[in-house]
């Protein structure tokens, strides 16, 4: 059993949405075969709470725009570090960057397939890490070598 057109649908319409408020590395998989559940799964993230937040509320008022679609479910919203969308159908996990390294989602589904998602979603790959490297280097330019005096 593959993912339905309608998921598909859902799927590529909330990467867009998420692309569209910058999230990091946007990745969705058909996990239709080995869950009864639901059919696909979109994995996002960014490097603040503020942030996800937005980008869940982008993708819920998209999704219910565009494609007349709501959550039966939002979790996660209090601390914002990951908030789950379950639209039966699919589900959206937008996360923190700390907490998509320290749970590694993607390593629990990397042998169910890729759903192909718009460009603008695909070009979020490694931005996570990007962002990370660049945060990185500004706190080692501040002059702040990490030591006592």
């Amino acid at each position: 059993m593959t993912a339905t057109d309608r998921s598909i649908e859902l799927i590529k319409a909330a990467a867009q949405a998420a692309a569209d408020k910058l999230a990091h590395d946007i990745i969705a998989y058909d996990v239709s075969d080995v869950l009864s559940i639901t059919d696909a799964f979109l994995l996002a993230s960014a490097p603040n709470d503020r942030q996800v937040k937005s980008i869940v509320d982008e993708i819920e008022e998209h999704l219910a725009k565009e494609l007349g679609a709501k959550p039966v479910r939002r979790e996660g919203d209090r601390d914002a570090r990951w908030v789950l969308l379950d639209y039966v159908d699919i589900v959206i996990h937008v996360q923190h960057s700390e907490e998509r390294v320290y749970y590694a989602l993607e390593r629990l589904w990397k042998d169910c397939p890729e759903i192909e998602l718009p460009a603008d979603a695909v070009a979020t790959r490694g931005k996570g890490e990007e962002h990370s490297r660049a945060q990185a280097a500004e706190a080692g330019s501040d002059g702040v070598d990490g030591e006592l005096s």
